[in-house]
């Protein structure tokens, strides 16, 4: 698909992370190194939002403790202590990851801030066993050359890494997570908006990546390195692009968000010649299992079996749009599978854009179509798992057909292997961000810096 980028507006703006190479984590003396072996140290924990200093509470927060799920924590006592648990307050901030930091600040060009200030940024997907993560800008305003461009560089930070999932259990209820990578010290680097192609953002990407290898003190490797991308279209929204791993595909990640958007909004335009509109898609589920009672369909049939439920909804007009393909290997029908997904704990959706298929027959289909008052204009979808999970997952599936009608909603997605992408969570707000008490601040002097 041929693509005009400066015709259709792109802006990308990237935020690089790298593991720093020094001797302990962030905020205690434990050696940056994880374990292979069986853990010596378990313990349960489930996380909940707090509220901002305005009393606010923030969306993606929101969204990850509606999940409902419980973390299962992991630990060697080699390379975790009770900072990493949670059980005691954080050490002084690691001067020598802040000088890694400063140096490569340099050689942007940025201005060191006076003074370190710790802040804490809500997470609570269980990457962090505080339910926050610790961030604080070292350097702010420098610029780059890209080619004959020039990049301006907002800011350079310095923040613990997040423990590594390692698996679920009990269906999904609970995850686990291993806090040896917890506290391991990361540079980001974030860059102004003003990257105008996919190849440019990957460019610009390479160069940071290298003036961070030429600090000598950076981890290398798969894992140590993360590039998240903002990518927004005038007529879409900003997309925040989390965890893309390697270079070489941050291009065709970027090339395949602007093909998602720009099919996003066709569909908004269709769905206006159609005359849909966000009211008319309702919460109005229908118990449509006496509809599978003999199917065919091995996974309607496993859950019946096990007297679960096969629920449907109507989506008004979206007939023949769920097929509709925005990326490679990625259609309209994906975007609603993934809410359900996350929201629902289900495995995916059925919808009658794909009908008569995985053996659901022709009759099966006309008799859910009936069961629900679905016309030729109408898709209909519908899930079976147990009644909790499929009315969360059609719930989700009708917000998600809702924006669909305003055309593209801004949210935070996740790099897959094949450069797509696939929901993560709405988009962060203001009302994540608030100080951290437990560590004074770090003064930057000038003969630190003079020194570097």
């Amino acid at each position: 698909m041929a693509v005009d980028y400066a015709k259709v507006g792109l802006k990308v703006g990237l935020e690089i992370h790298q593991q720093l190479n020094v001797n302990s984590k962030l905020f205690c003396s434990c050696p940056p190194e994880l374990f292979k072996e069986e853990p010596e140290i378990t313990f349960l924990r489930r996380l909940r939002p707090t509220q901002s200093e305005l009393g606010q509470i923030d969306p993606a927060a929101y969204f990850e403790f509606q999940k409902g799920v419980k973390i299962l924590y992991e630990a060697s006592r080699a390379s975790a202590c009770l900072v990493e648990m949670d059980e005691e307050p954080p050490h002084p901030l690691n001067m020598d990851a802040v000088e890694v930091v400063l140096t490569a600040s340099l050689m942007m060009n940025m201005q060191p801030v006076d003074e370190v200030h710790v802040m804490r940024k809500t997470v609570i997907d269980g990457s962090n066993t505080t339910g926050f993560q610790r961030t604080c800008i070292i350097a702010l305003d420098g610029w780059i050359k890209v080619g004959e461009k020039t990049i301006p560089i907002q800011a350079a930070s310095l923040e613990e890494d997040a423990a590594r999932k390692t698996g679920t259990q009990d269906e999904g209820k609970t995850i686990c997570y291993r806090i040896d990578r917890l506290g391991i010290p990361l540079i980001e680097v974030a860059t102004a908006p003003v990257i105008y192609s996919p190849m440019e953002a990957q460019e610009v990407a390479f160069a940071i990546g290298r003036i961070l290898r030429d600090t000598g003190k950076v981890m290398r490797g798969l894992g140590t390195i993360r590039q998240d991308l903002n990518v927004s279209l005038p007529n879409g929204a900003l997309i925040e692009i989390k965890g893309v791993q390697e270079l070489e595909l941050i291009s065709t990640v970027v090339e395949y968000e602007v093909q998602r958007q720009l099919g996003l909004i066709s569909v908004k335009e269709e769905l206006a010649k159609r005359g849909v509109k966000a009211e008319a898609l309702k919460q109005d589920f229908m118990d449509v299992s006496s509809v599978f009672k003999a199917t065919s369909c091995k996974v309607i049939r496993k859950a019946l079996d096990k007297n679960q439920k096969a629920m449907a909804v109507k989506l008004s007009g979206f007939a023949g749009l769920l097929k509709r393909e925005l990326m490679p290997n990625f259609r309209v029908g994906t975007e609603l599978s993934d809410r359900a997904k996350f929201w629902g704990r289900v495995g995916g959706i059925f919808h009658t854009d794909e009908m008569p298929n995985y053996g659901i027959t022709v009759e099966e289909v006309e008799a859910l179509r009936k069961a629900v008052g679905a016309n030729e204009a109408d898709a209909v979808v519908f899930v079976a798992d147990t009644a909790e999970n499929v009315l969360d997952a059609l719930r989700a599936v009708v917000e998600r057909a809702q924006e669909a009608v305003n055309g593209v909603p801004a949210e935070t997605r996740t790099a897959k292997d094949d450069a797509t992408t696939r929901y993560m969570r709405p988009r962060p707000g203001a009302a994540r961000m608030y100080p951290e008490t437990d560590i004074p601040a770090t003064t930057i002097t000038e003969e630190l810096v003079e020194t570097i």
